[in-house]
């Protein structure tokens, strides 16, 4: 957050944008919502962040099809949650391994005052179990285990091919072993297979990446690949 601005000052800043967000519009400002996280971590946003225009368009499409909760694997700093919760009626949970991202995403729920429909959960994929919920989110969360140093976000947690593997296994299983009726959303893909028990049910390629959603149509199917990237 812009430590030079007041206090009472961010507030106004941050209810106008959320009533914009609301009404579906200022979906292009993602540097007037950057300026509410920590300043090293809008440094990273155009790489691991949301743009608000794809939280936007998730959030309609949540609404049509009337998920009531989501779960974001990888939430980061919570920008996703948080814009999709102005955007739409859902409850949201961000999982994130970062504490100081964690702690991070809850100042920003608190900001943009949607505490009460978003919460997040120190933890690593593979470390808990999904919470139950209608719809699960998906930005190319295991990506950074392939990135260059210079392009993580920092080195404070493990990273690696290893680790990417098992977080891959475990996504798919998640997703493989869902309800029924479970929806799931990726942007830029999520390295790993959506199963052919789930069907497409809205795409949008006009984004910088492939924003897609899927419905669990039946119980069983042995997979598509859908690489990320």
């Amino acid at each position: 957050m812009n430590s030079e601005q007041p206090e009472a000052f961010q507030k106004v800043e941050a209810q106008e944008l959320g009533d914009a967000l609301r009404a579906g519009l200022g979906t292009e400002e993602d540097e007037a919502f950057d300026q509410f996280i920590p300043y090293q971590d809008q440094q990273v946003s155009t790489d691991y962040w949301t743009p608000l225009r794809v939280a936007t368009r998730a959030a309609q499409w949540l609404n049509y099809f009337g998920a009531r909760s989501v779960v974001d694997v990888g939430s980061g700093v919570g920008k996703f949650c948080v814009a999709a919760a102005l955007g739409s009626t859902c409850q949201f949970t961000g999982i994130e391994h970062r504490p100081r991202l964690v702690e991070a995403a809850r100042t920003l729920a608190q900001l943009f005052e949607v505490s009460d429909r978003v919460a997040f959960v120190e933890s690593a994929v593979i470390d808990v179990g999904w919470p139950k919920a209608d719809a699960y989110y998906l930005y190319n969360p295991f990506g950074e285990n392939l990135a260059s140093e210079k392009f993580q976000i920092d080195r404070d947690v493990e990273l690696g091919l290893a680790r990417y593997q098992r977080e891959i296994a475990a996504a798919e299983r998640y997703i493989e072993h869902a309800p029924r009726g479970t929806f799931v959303l990726t942007y830029n893909g999520f390295g790993g297979r959506v199963p052919d028990s789930y069907e497409e049910v809205a795409v949008d390629r006009d984004l910088p990446y492939e924003l897609r959603m899927w419905r669990k149509t039946r119980q069983t199917g042995a997979g598509r690949v859908w690489r990320s990237g």
